[in-house]
């Protein structure tokens, strides 16, 4: 019993560290990976910046998608058995609270550090920050982002104080709204055929979120509940394929148009010889890994805990999680990366 309850403590901060580390790795995998061309004559906002931004943002959208996620655990696990669910759900609304705020706190420390990035000539004043909201899209689509968020943390203390009286499917709203305004901070807000890549994005944005924050609620909250795990996972597994499947066309199709669109290097060589294109790539293969990492559980370990025997799903989930983790990084570094 002892030894049950140590894992079980254990398993949030090894899938919770195993995340966060990833997309600390995946920033600076990002960041190797590609190259910034020095402006002759504009001042640069320094090396500090240049990494604690890309860091920053990637916290902001592991927390929106830790919100998405812990707000669609209520529709994965049910509601017939609320003596075996609430347990659950009553950890799950108050993480989700928590997980909000950092989404809103991160959110505005973006703009700040957006606005010094934009003009790091003129000081940091409130006034500048202002302007740079009021000129430039992507401070808006991050301050949007960040009223959203606020409005889930209103409603998820209600909900803390309430339990599911507050419907899930708010909260689900609520959060999935707030990550539409963030594609707009990168490079599909410049596109030529901007309709089409801004829907793109955000799909690939919501598939992503569903499936990296679906997963990490499942094994940080349910994975040492066998009865629960074996009703929830493959309900959960058709949303991961689908989610799967969303997330590779809409990646691909984005980041294929943005080099197709490079006036400089054409399509296949670009793909190796631009910061872009070698970032993509690195995506890419985060994501063919995830592929394999995901139809390891759906085909090797569902079967078994739909029998609700022991499975490795926490270390198997964790590593999966991991390299979301790097994907998220990538994605960030990507969104600024230049194609040329």
């Amino acid at each position: 019993m002892t030894a049950n309850r140590a894992t079980t403590t254990t398993t949030p901060h090894r899938v919770v560290g195993g995340l966060l580390a990833g997309g600390a790795v995946g920033v600076l995998l990002g960041l190797g990976l590609s190259t910034t061309p020095e402006a002759v004559g504009v001042a640069e906002p320094g090396v500090v910046v240049r990494f604690a931004h890309p860091l920053i943002r990637t916290l902001l959208d592991l927390a929106a998608t830790a919100v998405v996620g812990l707000s669609l655990l209520p529709k994965l696990l049910g509601f017939s058995r609320p003596n075996l669910t609430e347990p659950v759900l009553r950890l799950a609304r108050p993480a989700a609270v928590v997980a909000a705020a950092v989404w809103v706190l991160t959110a505005l420390t973006s703009i700040v550090i957006r606005a010094y990035e934009t003009r790091p000539d003129v000081a940091l004043t409130t006034g500048a920050v202002v302007d740079y909201v009021q000129r430039v899209g992507a401070g808006q689509g991050l301050l949007f982002s960040a009223v959203c968020a606020l409005v889930y943390l209103g409603i998820g203390v209600l909900a803390v104080r309430r339990g599911e009286s507050v419907p899930a499917e708010l909260r689900i709203l609520v959060a999935m709204f707030g990550l539409l305004p963030l594609p707009v901070t990168g490079h599909a807000s410049n596109w030529e055929y901007h309709d089409y890549s801004m829907i793109s994005m955000e799909l690939h944005v919501l598939g992503a979120a569903a499936w990296t924050g679906g997963l990490g609620a499942l094994v940080v909250l349910v994975a040492h509940r066998r009865g629960l795990l074996a009703d929830a996972l493959p309900k959960f597994s058709k949303l991961a394929t689908v989610s799967l499947v969303l997330v590779s066309v809409t990646g691909l199709f984005n980041g294929l148009l943005e080099l197709a669109l490079n006036p400089v290097t054409a399509l296949p060589g670009s793909l190796l010889t631009t910061s872009y294109g070698l970032v993509l790539v690195a995506k890419v293969a985060c994501a063919a890994l995830l592929a394999l990492l995901g139809a390891n559980i759906r085909w090797r370990l569902l079967p078994h805990i739909a029998r609700h025997r022991a499975t490795a799903i926490v270390g198997w989930a964790a590593v999966e999680l991991a390299v979301m983790g790097v994907a998220f990084g990538l994605a960030v570094v990507l969104s600024r990366a230049p194609v040329a």
